[in-house]
């Protein structure tokens, strides 16, 4: 039988060390590849097509929940595991609504995430049992939401210069890693703030965080 391939995105080195020595246990499930922020996940999804994708929410130049959605876009089969060590019920309903398939917390017990592979790759869906009592009274009272809807839409590539942007990077940086001139970048900065009337970039940054585009990790 061909071992499950799992690719691993974390900002955290010793969170990716941890779970590749957890998984090494596993004769069924082998770790091919990782990534350190969410643009490199989804080049290294793209190139290694891996069963199952363990993806953290808070990553630097493109957020976890952006990714799901670009890997999923490009890759309409893909699998995706959410690693996370939030358990608000905003970030579960856009991580699940962005196409994951699972959602777990990283204080969960190492026999679950193992449990939560082997049923992802099944097909199934997964949350953790630490807060599906949680995420059951939030439907049954029916205060499941698309907060997205609570603020200004972006679009994708606005989504990424604001992400960018509120981490620091400078027109120049956020240029190149997008491959678009420095006008452009301006050009969608002006938007963003137009958009959501919003006119400084301390301000964008909370707004940001506000929203999971960023973290302030």
């Amino acid at each position: 039988m061909d071992s499950i391939s799992i690719l691993i995105a974390d900002d955290h080195r010793i969170v990716r060390e941890g779970i590749r020595t957890l998984l090494a246990n596993e004769q069924d499930i082998k770790v091919i590849a990782e990534a350190e922020n969410g643009r490199d996940a989804l080049k290294l999804a793209l190139e290694f097509e891996p069963d199952i994708t363990i993806m953290d929410i808070g990553m630097p130049e493109l957020n976890g929940i952006e990714a799901i959605k670009q890997i999923r876009k490009k890759m309409p089969n893909a699998r995706i595991i959410v690693l996370s060590m939030h358990s608000e019920h905003e970030f579960i309903w856009k991580t699940f609504k962005a196409g994951a398939f699972a959602y777990l917390l990283k204080d969960c017990a190492a026999e679950e995430l193992v449990t939560a592979i082997r049923r992802v790759n099944a097909g199934k869906k997964y949350i953790s049992e630490d807060i599906s009592e949680m995420v059951l009274q939030d439907f049954v009272e029916s205060k499941w939401r698309d907060t997205e809807t609570t603020y200004v839409p972006l679009s994708v590539r606005e989504k990424e210069v604001l992400q960018l942007l509120s981490e620091g990077k400078s027109t120049k940086v956020v240029a190149e890693t997008l491959f678009i001139s420095n006008k452009t970048v301006e050009s969608h900065r002006k938007n963003i703030m137009e958009k959501l009337q919003i006119f400084s970039l301390p301000e964008l940054t909370k707004y940001a965080i506000r929203t999971g585009l960023t973290s302030l990790d």
